[in-house]
């Protein structure tokens, strides 16, 4: 696969928003002038790629927009063998060869998924505030590895009894600083910080395989 192409690899628990982000990520990754394609995963349907689909109706061509039913728990497709998702990169790339990013959307996992450096060149990880202020302090390497951790669904904190503030706060605390970014995927918030601190770690992990 080529170096040129930006591969994100988008992971989380079930309900976290991940489909919502994609979707709220693809319009400004065009805006830049990026080609991108979509490949999500679900265990025994293409229910989020037909949503992707309707969502973004317009705006990317449906057939750049692929299912993968994986048959097995989400963190074995994207991690410990991701051969089928790479085996469909492939594809889609043969077929449309203008496309220089490719979205991977993981189904839902625990705090244990992560994506395989094969796979994805940027990690983000998915919470919501729904899930708890909590949930940062439980660490696992979904939230501690990750290139970049976002906390979405900020607009419903006040309603499910989470202090952001705290919430934000012990994200940066067990990541070392590393990129934590607050979004409301509805409303676009946070979006296009989000897309600026993916290009960001790509562009940083090329220049470091160039050197």
């Amino acid at each position: 696969m080529s170096e040129n192409v930006l591969r994100i690899g988008i992971g989380g628990p079930v309900g976290s928003g991940k489909t919502a982000l994609t979707e709220a990520l693809v319009p400004l990754l065009i805006e830049a002038g990026r080609t991108p394609g979509v490949i999500t995963n679900d265990i025994y349907t293409q229910e989020d790629a037909h949503h992707v689909r309707r969502e973004l109706k317009g705006i990317l061509d449906p057939e750049r927009v692929v299912g993968v039913e994986t048959g097995s728990c989400p963190h074995t497709a994207v991690r410990d063998d991701p051969t089928m998702n790479l085996a469909v990169g492939a594809e889609m790339l043969e077929r449309f060869p203008d496309i220089d990013t490719l979205i991977y959307e993981s189904g839902g996992d625990n705090l244990t998924l992560t994506f395989s450096p094969a796979l994805a060149d940027v990690f983000v990880f998915v919470l919501d505030t729904a899930e708890g202020e909590k949930m940062p302090r439980k660490r696992g390497p979904g939230i501690t590895d990750s290139d970049i951790l976002v906390i979405n669904k900020i607009d419903i904190a006040q309603y499910v009894r989470t202090d952001l503030n705290v919430m934000e706060s012990d994200a940066h605390r067990v990541r070392e600083d590393r990129p934590v970014v607050l979004t409301n995927s509805l409303t676009g918030f946070g979006v296009d910080e989000l897309h600026r601190e993916i290009m960001t770690q790509w562009n940083g992990a090329r220049t470091e395989l160039i050197g």
